[in-house]
């Protein structure tokens, strides 16, 4: 941690660090066709010297070369011998992308634009963190999906919905906070891609409704000017009963000329107030959202108003998915939760405006540790769509147990749609390579607060570096990733980065292995999510069921049952629909099964059961085991701190295998084969 500051930098703290043969090419700085003066340029080049100044001792000198009419260097002779070069080039560079190459003691960083030059920086300051030399470095770095947003779910009175790491840090006590943690926000998300963010809950209410008033007009437009310099776009959460709420109308229905003429008139005094503002991000007709469906209309009819409003601003309108029952009858086993949002939207497709994205959670049903990919995702086909994932670990052990969730974002992106013949992974329809949408890409539920560490346990940083880097460049590896972190925040020592990354590596499975069986999900906590719970929403109106009885679980999706499996493209419907075919880690959402079916392990079902329970437990004592090993190699206060939290996840395992074995022992009356104890 800065010695100044009240937070750690995570992964920008800069460490002194070995040269590798780096510090020679940062001797002078020549830029060619670029304005000192950009703000972006500033930051990104204030970024350079410091962490040349952190990692490798030198003093940064930057020398400006003259640039002629058309943009290039006007005397390339006057260049240094060795050094950097920052030069803009016209063509065959994708906005926001960058080539770097070095050649002869010269490394030139070759962009279109100023976002572009930000990160080549970041690129080259993240490899002499990891010791790695940039000698003969020839690379070309373009992001594959357009957008790349985080999503807050701040309230306006400090608290997070779904926080797992301290309150807000852009709000408090109803105000909006700018300080010295805003900028630094802006640069570890800049770091890793980061260019689009939306400050608040999508469940907007109270003082959250004023954001777009001029009660609030000055601060937020503070933040933005901020998140301007580093190239990220600021987007806010909208209440679509505004008109009712701010305009004093009796109506918010999108076809009423009342309405349409009070967001026409609000738009642009938004717009005219907040510069760099993106658009805006709207949960509509969902767990008690207001919406167009309270007056007859369509998604569509709701999106398209409000977005044909903010296109002469240059705004979007950002349009969640998630709209189902949610007073849905526990005794009717046909209406399915996992059906909704493919039903709810499949038929509009081709409805919705151009500067409309529909942004779509990865599951069909909400961020569980194991569930299907979401059929809309490759079932759209006319209409810009976004991939929504979850950084939070809402499901997933709240930032107390380890669950490096980056695998499970490899695996969506990697999932094939059979949406077309080719380029039909989500990968290739969320970036805009399947059907040519230019407004598309990928945004993740933000894990950061304003505890010191930002995310609560200092390992699920890894997952706030995660989702940037492959949003930014899907064809990472999850390991390479986790390498990347573990060296920039931790150590190069190479037992010790191999360490960490064989605990992130590890920790998804693991959290499976001792919570949900199979793909059943959902056995938590009613309310807080974490913890065991395994009928706590057993017969509730939430669409959230494993339908277990005395001879066995699972949800019947098959086309004897809700037909859930016929919203996939084939072969994955037939698949899905086969017990044969069904892939067993999804097994248990697609099918209803007896504990005495057969796996493929030659275990049964019951079997299985017990055994992930117990083997989950043990593989949590293990990552204990390995962490120690680590002490004294790492920082005292984070040793402690992530020390403390995998004792707590271990309590958490052991509950979980207890009450998931003892329920279905009790449930089937069979016993485990290894005679070990189940109460």
């Amino acid at each position: 941690m800065d010695e100044d500051k009240r937070w750690t930098q995570l992964w920008l703290a800069y460490n002194p660090c070995q040269d590798a043969g780096n510090g020679g090419l940062f001797q002078h700085t020549t830029l060619c066709g670029f304005d000192r003066e950009h703000p972006v340029l500033r930051n990104a080049l204030a970024e350079l010297e410091r962490g040349l100044n952190k990692m490798l001792g030198i003093t940064h000198v930057i020398e400006w070369s003259t640039p002629s009419h058309d943009g290039k260097s006007a005397d390339q002779a006057l260049l240094p011998d060795t050094g950097f070069t920052v030069r803009r080039v016209s063509e065959g560079i994708r906005p926001e992308g960058y080539r770097l190459t070095e050649q002869d003691g010269i490394l030139t960083l070759e962009a279109a634009d100023e976002k572009g030059v930000l990160y080549g920086i970041f690129h080259i300051l993240r490899q002499i963190a990891l010791e790695q030399p940039l000698m003969q470095t020839n690379v070309l770095c373009e992001p594959d999906n357009p957008l790349r947003m985080l999503n807050h779910w701040d309230n306006m009175d400090g608290s997070i919905e779904r926080g797992y790491s301290g309150n807000s840090f852009f709000f408090e006590n109803g105000e909006v906070l700018v300080d010295e943690r805003t900028h630094d926000y802006a640069r570890l998300a800049a770091s890793v891609g980061i260019n689009g963010a939306v400050l608040n809950n999508v469940n907007v209410k109270d003082q959250a409704t004023w954001l777009i008033t001029d009660r609030y007009f000055d601060k937020v437009a503070q933040i933005a000017r901020i998140f301007e310099g580093y190239g990220i776009k600021l987007f806010l959460s909208l209440n679509y009963a505004s008109p009712l709420e701010l305009g004093n109308l009796n109506s918010a229905d999108p076809l009423n000329e009342d309405v349409i003429a009070w967001w026409r008139g609000k738009f642009s005094e938004v717009f005219a107030r907040i510069p760099n503002l993106g658009g805006f991000l709207v949960k509509a007709d969902s767990e008690g959202r207001p919406g167009p469906f309270t007056y007859g209309r369509t998604q569509a009819d709701g999106a398209n108003m409000l977005a044909d409003l903010v296109k002469p601003h240059g705004g979007i309108i950002i349009w969640r998915c998630f709209v189902y029952n949610c007073t849905q009858d526990w005794r009717d086993t046909k209406t399915d939760r996992a059906r909704a949002g493919y039903d709810n939207f499949i038929e509009m497709d081709g409805d919705y405006h151009d500067n409309v994205i529909l942004q779509i959670k990865n599951g069909p049903m909400d961020f569980q540790i194991r569930e299907p990919v979401s059929p809309l995702l490759g079932g759209l086909t006319r209409t810009n769509q976004m991939l929504e994932v979850q950084a939070a670990q809402e499901y997933t052990g709240q930032q107390i147990d380890l669950c490096y969730l980056i695998p499970l974002f490899k695996e969506v992106l990697d999932f094939k749609t059979y949406c077309r013949p080719d380029i039909d992974t989500v990968a290739d329809v969320v970036s805009g390579r399947t059907f040519g949408n230019s407004l598309c890409g990928m945004a993740a539920v933000s894990n950061t607060g304003n505890d010191e560490n930002w995310t609560g346990n200092d390992l699920a940083a890894a997952n706030f570096y995660g989702f940037g880097r492959l949003a930014f460049s899907t064809s990472l590896s999850a390991e390479e990733i986790a390498a990347e972190w573990a060296g920039m925040t931790y150590s190069n020592d190479r037992e010790v980065k191999d360490s960490i990354v064989k605990l992130l590596m590890g920790s998804r499975d693991t959290y499976e292995k001792y919570t949900s069986p199979l793909g059943i999900g959902w056995m938590v906590t009613p309310n807080t999510h974490y913890g065991p719970s395994v009928d706590g929403y057993e017969y509730s109106r939430w669409g959230t069921y494993h339908r277990a009885d005395h001879l066995g679980l699972g949800v019947d999706r098959t086309d004897s049952g809700t037909g859930y499996v016929r919203q996939y493209h084939e072969p994955n419907a037939s698949r899905y629909n086969s017990v044969e075919e069904c892939p067993e880690e999804l097994l248990l959402f697609f099918h209803h099964l007896p504990y005495t079916h057969m796996l493929k392990s030659g275990k049964t079902l019951i079997q299985h059961i017990y055994d992930s329970h117990f083997e989950g437990v043990e593989e949590v004592e293990e990552m204990i085991r390995v962490w120690e090993s680590l002490k004294g190699r790492i920082p005292d206060a984070s040793y402690e701190l992530v020390r403390e939290r995998f004792d707590r996840q271990l309590y958490n395992a052991k509950e979980w295998r207890d009450q998931v074995n003892s329920y279905f022992y009790r449930k089937s009356n069979i016993p485990d084969e290894k005679k070990r104890v189940v109460f």
